[in-house]
């Protein structure tokens, strides 16, 4: 049963020239509009995807601190109504730290939010103009400063490996955010992504991405400094003290199933995977026509289900348990991997195998994509 549910806002005042999620620019929203449609949409996914409480909702964009806290509120009552959600819920919703945006952060506790993730980015004023974001780096410390007053729980993400970054310039930006105290940090290396404005300028040659080397000293640094203050990583980019992690985000490493409501979501219900129109204005026409945003419904043959998950679940440190995943799709737990590619990568340091369960090291972890290029069986991943 899905236990997890994502709303999805995907408005913001401007599109960074890194992202490449579903978010969208409009001079004017009709909240009374959305609000009818978001409700609609998740009466529809309750009557498929019902059943117990939920254990987290999580609101993301786009930029949902953009959001009225009395449409969060309304949301999250309508949520209670028709799943109920299980003591302790874990409630997130992410936010820029502009200040408009943190002028809410009070009304949105008092909404229910008991978790933030702010978009913080940079504590550099510089690098946050190349990023693009819309706050600098004081504005950013007071969002901050309010977040941590207005809610239980609080995370940022940051983005390092920029072009020129050197290894003592993110030593210092990363000892300043770690003195800050937050549950969790979320730290992205700069990815250059197709179809983003980014991608046009390096087309362009107006710069060039930190090169692999450059890049990989910064991610052992990463997981060096955030380990010693006690923020270890349990996924890939994701650090927290233990307790603290992202329990939505677990929700989708380990595979579990999870509704996805808003355009451009995505969910898993009962070993079908769903699609929502990504365009808004397409998203509320459908809602209009059958109460549903929903663009796609696929049934996940067992293979599809057992790639996923491994390619999900060896992101995380504690690695994928091949007996657990074995009885969810059917298939063999010693057919889930390629047991001789295994064998070599734990000889190499780079895998770790203790009874059915597996995972990549520290050392592997910068190695992730080419790990899995060869832990996973061509027969999973083609079928």
């Amino acid at each position: 049963m899905a236990r997890a549910l994502y709303i999805h806002w995907p408005f913001c005042l401007a599109k960074c020239p890194y992202c490449d999620f579903n978010s969208h620019v409009r001079e004017n929203v009709d909240v009374a509009r959305w609000q009818a449609a978001l409700l609609a949409d998740m009466r529809t996914e309750a009557e498929l995807a019902g059943g117990e409480p939920l254990t987290s909702i999580f609101f993301g964009g786009g930029t949902p601190s953009l959001m009225p806290p009395a449409l969060v509120a309304t949301l999250i009552e309508e949520a209670q109504k028709l799943w109920g959600l299980a003591p302790g819920i874990e409630i997130t919703l992410e936010a820029n730290p502009s200040s408009v945006e943190a002028d809410n952060f009070a009304a949105l506790g008092a909404a229910g939010v008991n978790r933030v993730s702010l978009g913080m980015q940079s504590l550099d004023d510089e690098a946050l103009r190349f990023l693009g974001r819309l706050h600098d780096a004081r504005e950013g410390l007071n969002a901050l400063e309010a977040a941590q007053k207005a809610f239980e729980r609080v995370s940022f993400d940051l983005i390092y490996a920029r072009p020129g970054q050197s290894p003592a310039n993110w030593r210092e930006e990363l000892s300043r955010a770690l003195d800050f105290g937050t549950e969790h940090l979320s730290l992205y290396q700069l990815t250059i992504e197709p179809g983003t404005r980014f991608a046009t300028l390096v087309r362009q040659g107006k710069f060039a991405p930190l090169d692999d080397d450059e890049a990989a000293e910064l991610f052992v640094i990463t997981q060096d400094m955030t380990r010693a203050a006690g923020l270890p990583a349990y996924e890939i980019s994701n650090h927290a003290r233990p307790g603290a992690e992202s329990r939505h985000n677990l929700t989708y490493w380990r595979y579990q199933d999870y509704v996805g409501i808003g355009p451009g979501a995505h969910g898993r219900r009962h070993g079908v995977a769903t699609t929502r129109h990504k365009k808004p204005e397409n998203w509320l026409t459908a809602i209009d026509a059958r109460g549903s945003g929903c663009q796609e419904e696929r049934r996940l043959s067992p293979s599809e289900m057992a790639a996923e998950a491994l390619l999900m679940g060896l992101r995380l440190a504690e690695g994928v348990d091949l007996a657990a995943l074995a009885m969810r799709t059917g298939f063999a737990a010693n057919a889930l991997i390629d047991n001789v590619q295994a064998a070599q990568l734990e000889t190499l340091g780079l895998v770790w195998r203790r009874g059915e369960r597996i995972g990549a090291t520290p050392a592997g972890m910068p190695l992730l994509d080419a790990l899995l290029a060869r832990l996973v069986p061509d027969a999973l991943v083609s079928a």
